[in-house]
């Protein structure tokens, strides 16, 4: 079923310049994470920290992103996301940097928290914005947008092994990478939506406006329901990314490049996986799309369990790469459709789930597999059973679907997008 609203949509030039710099935006942020993210081990041998001090580290990042998602919930309103996201998204870009320049452990800390806020006030506003663009296409695009982020993400994974085996220091390679991200950030920040343009859409307005008339008894069950499904792929999520090469080498004793293997499969399809989203998505609906993903990905985990094979194992992880995809851009789809004002406010809540599921999943695996990685493979059954129940909160996605039938229909009426 080709998804309706596409059909009648006129899109204007000035939003496709508001998606080129939201899209700009996730990429920043997919550079600026993954560059610091991949530097762990060489922050840990820089400071002579123990086991428990990077743990400690490594936790507290989502824990402080939390606070900065939840201040960005209170500023979009007051002065629209655009503003957010564009001091946030440079600011984040800058401490990559300087996280790879302090020198004394205190420092190194201070630099944490105040890149750990910004993450957080990143994650929410580009996704606020991302949401609002989507409005005013009346279509599915955000995968699209969390595609860049996967993109910019990969390069500076492959960056960072370039640098390691070419011995290149840590503080030129983030250097690099931040002065990336800001000039990026810079370049878009003049395109981003201000906060009468998020709101000036009338008909987005009324599809939100009835898709909270649906959900009002129910509500706060629904918003509780897409945060679990976001958890969910933050616990799959972090599975794979925090253990996967670990499962790869200690599970299975694979060596040289074949270590890597499970987490490029899981990157790259779950790069692709956002580039087809939208158009999956404008099919068969949201809830369709949703439990889709979730089946791959639980098939994926279970390969994982059941192999010895190295092959079957790296199908698993793109397997799993390709059905959690879809989940991220279909939450804050959900969220932005739970919301009539398109404050933000709901986004800025549900993302809160992300890093719980980020510190759930690497609590759950750790203590199932215990300190010397025995259990590991049984391990990711918890993710897989997880994952797999993400099927019964599909119900809680049919906003989307409801909210672009709304945007239709009063585009109908002549509620048109001004051009």
């Amino acid at each position: 079923m080709r998804d309706p609203v596409s059909a009648v949509v006129a899109v204007s030039r000035r939003d496709r310049r508001a998606r080129a710099s939201a899209s700009a935006a996730f990429a920043v942020h997919g550079l600026s994470f993954a560059a610091v993210i991949s530097q762990v081990t060489a922050f840990q041998d820089k400071f002579h920290m123990d086991e428990t001090q990077l743990t400690v580290t490594l936790a507290a990042l989502p824990i402080v992103a939390g606070v900065g998602s939840v201040l960005a919930g209170v500023l979009a309103p007051r002065v629209g996301s655009g503003w957010v996201l564009r001091i946030a998204i440079a600011g984040e870009a800058v401490l990559a940097a300087v996280v790879g320049l302090v020198d004394p452990v205190v420092a190194y800390y201070a630099a944490v928290v105040l890149f750990g806020l910004l993450v957080g006030a990143v994650d929410a506003s580009m996704n606020m914005q991302g949401t609002a663009v989507q409005r005013r296409y009346g279509r599915s695009i955000l995968a699209s947008c969390h595609a860049w982020w996967s993109v910019a993400a990969i390069v500076a994974t492959a960056g960072a092994i370039y640098a390691s085996d070419r011995g290149v220091p840590l503080a030129p390679y983030l250097g690099a990478a931040g002065a990336v991200g800001l000039v990026v950030a810079l370049a878009a920040a003049s395109g981003l939506l201000s906060k009468a343009e998020e709101a000036e859409e009338p008909a987005a307005e009324a599809a939100a406006g009835v898709a909270q008339v649906h959900e009002v008894r129910r509500r706060g069950l629904v918003v509780a329901g897409v945060g679990v499904a976001l958890m969910v792929m933050f616990i799959g999520d972090s599975a794979a990314t925090s253990y996967g090469t670990v499962f790869m080498s200690e599970a299975l004793d694979s060596t040289g490049g074949r270590v890597q293997a499970g987490l490029f499969a899981y990157l790259t399809l779950q790069l692709l996986g956002r580039v087809v989203a939208d158009r999956i998505i404008g099919g068969i609906g949201a809830a369709r799309t949703l439990v889709l993903g979730a089946l791959a990905a639980a098939a994926g985990f279970a390969l994982l369990v059941i192999t010895p094979q190295w092959s079957v194992a790296v199908a698993g992880f793109a397997l799993m790469g390709l059905g959690l995809s879809v989940v991220v851009p279909l939450t804050f789809s959900a969220a932005d459709g739970l919301d009539p004002a398109g404050s933000g406010r709901v986004i800025a809540r549900v993302n809160l789930f992300n890093y719980a599921g980020v510190v759930v999943g690497s609590a759950i695996i750790g203590v199932v597999a215990g300190t010397d990685y025995q259990n590991l493979q049984a391990a990711f059954a918890v993710p897989a059973v997880l994952v797999l129940l993400v099927t019964a909160l599909a119900p809680a996605f049919r906003v989307v679907d409801r909210s672009r039938a709304a945007a239709r229909e009063a585009r109908d009426r002549g509620s048109l997008l001004p051009l």
